[in-house]
């Protein structure tokens, strides 16, 4: 993030890699054609779907990531970032959809290693994504297919930041 905003949201200046931010920030996103989440900002949000239910989006958000953040590092883990998908019902009532908190929707980093400034450790799907950059992978599908240790080191990484987690 070289340009110093999110979803058009500035940011201070003095942070750096892996820092913690001052406090959480909502950004969304919608998916574009191809299928791939698009950064947009606040604004452009409640264009497409109104100021009131963006309001609501923007407050679950927060605070569905607060309270996991808080249980998670209680637990010695640090959800960096999560990404929600929400929907509205036939009511026009939001609901929380698809998959919620899990290492592939979410950055895991064990509070034990976190040092701001330095690349953390991850308990989620960062290591697949390392993986597949070192050996030159275009992120276009077909995806290629993970070798064996690979896949028991994933595996290793999501159970253990289970073990935490339920602990």
């Amino acid at each position: 993030m070289k340009c110093g905003k999110v979803c058009g949201i500035r940011l201070r200046e003095g942070y750096v890699n892996a820092d913690k931010l001052d406090e959480p920030i909502f950004t969304p996103t919608t998916k574009e054609e191809s299928g791939h989440d698009m950064a947009i900002t606040f604004e452009e949000l409640k264009k497409v779907i109104g100021d009131d239910l963006a309001e609501k989006l923007k407050k679950a958000s927060i605070s569905l990531y607060l309270q996991a953040a808080d249980y998670a590092r209680a637990r010695g883990i640090i959800i960096a970032d999560t990404k929600f998908e929400f929907g509205v019902d036939e009511n026009g009532e939001l609901v929380l959809a698809d998959e919620v908190l899990t290492p592939d929707s979410s950055r895991f980093w064990p509070e034990e290693s976190y040092t701001p400034g330095k690349n953390p450790p991850s308990l989620d799907k960062q290591f697949v994504r390392d993986y597949l950059d070192s050996i030159h992978f275009n992120h276009q599908p077909p995806a290629p297919e993970l070798p064996a240790d690979i896949i028991a080191k994933t595996q290793e990484k999501y159970e253990g930041a289970l073990a935490k987690l339920k602990a």
